[in-house]
């Protein structure tokens, strides 16, 4: 019965950082940009040419 609730108090612990962590993200503007990233992958990147010198 002790580990049980070990493993109570361990998996809590965990979930608890994992919440701080998310708060954290949130609040550091980490998923502000939700509509841009869906439709990056459409646009071409820009690719520079260098010119030869002959």
């Amino acid at each position: 019965m002790g580990i049980m609730i070990f493993l109570l108090c361990v998996s809590l612990s965990v979930a608890l950082v994992f919440l701080v962590v998310f708060i954290w993200n949130v609040k550091s503007g980490q998923y502000e940009d939700d509509y841009s990233p869906a439709y990056r992958i459409l646009f071409e990147d820009k690719v520079e040419e260098k010119k030869k010198e002959q």
